[in-house]
């Protein structure tokens, strides 16, 4: 070979190695499933999320959302599952993740899907329509307990998931009985507490936010061990910070719930890293910012085997609890 024809050769193979080592991205459409109906927290969420990889332009190709919310969130999750090896597929969770399996029976566990990133902890907010009588938790759940059964409603997302988890959880802590009406998603659980439908809820804050802001409905306690972070005054007069734990209102009950992304199982690591780095760009806008403090979030974040590790404990945590409310399928 010249002199000249190796140069050449060299030069081709310096232009030829950065495209060998190219790190790996979507050839195609990225579907975005949401194992919920429209309107509810984890819609609200994947749907920011795609408003925010547009606005930034964060991905060559679109991501586009998809609502599978047929037998609990179990129709998005099986349709993960069995996507083995498809890295053109994610999807955002929400405590179905654990519910929804326990409950149905359904052939499905978090470990038939690939564990991306924790993209922050969802907290829980007891509801009233704000032309009631109730200005604190107390008041109402007393009131619940005098009024007896079948008596009280209490809407929430679906039967047998976190919702209706937290309402026993709240009978089996006060003493009262409430009938637990389920709905599709919790948008639609504030619209039917805003029109008096329903007596009261224990929807997500950014479920309830806009209902809040507009003198519709009255939060009297969130199911933490501690008042959320956020001093910027929602209404006239509170801000989320201003919100009592429902502990300062009597009710040891608390609960919290994972916001997570997900792929289908047999992915490669660089699949994973593609989306882990998408993901933490995502956290970086102003745009997330802004939302973590509008919807009150925790804003807890995890990867990698800590992320596995929590969801293995958050596992055998809501087991325990669908155990002692009867909801374990037999």
């Amino acid at each position: 070979m010249t002199m000249a024809a190796s140069a050449v050769a060299a030069s081709a193979a310096l232009f030829a190695a950065p495209a060998a080592q190219a790190a790996w991205e979507p050839a195609k459409p990225v579907e975005f499933i949401v194992p919920a109906g429209t309107g509810g927290g984890a819609d609200q969420m994947a749907r920011l999320i795609q408003g925010i990889v547009v606005k930034h332009n964060l991905m060559k190709q679109p991501l586009v959302v998809v609502n599978k919310s047929g037998g609990a969130g179990a129709e998005g999750f099986l349709d993960v599952k069995n996507a083995k090896g498809d890295p053109h597929k994610i999807v955002v969770t929400l405590s179905n993740l654990f519910t929804t399996p326990m409950a149905t029976g359904v052939p499905f566990n978090w470990r038939d899907m690939t564990p991306v990133s924790m993209m922050a902890l969802d907290n829980f907010v007891l509801w009233v329509n704000a032309e009631t009588p109730y200005q604190s938790a107390k008041q109402y759940l007393d009131a619940v307990k005098a009024g007896g059964p079948s008596k009280f409603k209490m809407g929430g997302t679906g039967s047998k998931q976190e919702d209706q988890i937290l309402t026993v959880g709240l009978e089996k802590a006060t003493g009262g009985k409430f009938i637990y009406v389920p709905f599709k998603g919790g948008g639609e659980v504030a619209v039917q507490l805003v029109g008096k439908h329903i007596d009261s809820s224990v929807n997500n804050p950014i479920e309830a936010v806009a209902q809040w802001r507009a003198g519709q409905l009255r939060p009297l306690c969130v199911f933490d061990d501690k008042r959320m972070p956020y001093p910027g005054k929602i209404t006239d007069k509170q801000s989320w910070q201003d919100i009592p734990t429902c502990k300062e209102a009597g009710v040891p009950t608390d609960y919290t719930m994972l916001r997570g992304i997900f792929m289908p199982p047999g992915v490669s690591k660089e699949q994973v890293d593609y989306y882990t780095a998408l993901l933490k760009k995502v956290r970086e806008t102003p745009e997330w910012k802004d939302y973590m403090e509008k919807g009150a979030f925790n804003q807890t974040s995890m990867e990698g085997e800590q992320f596995s590790a929590w969801l293995g404990k958050a596992e055998q945590n809501h087991r325990e609890l669908m155990k002692e409310a009867g909801f374990l399928a037999k």
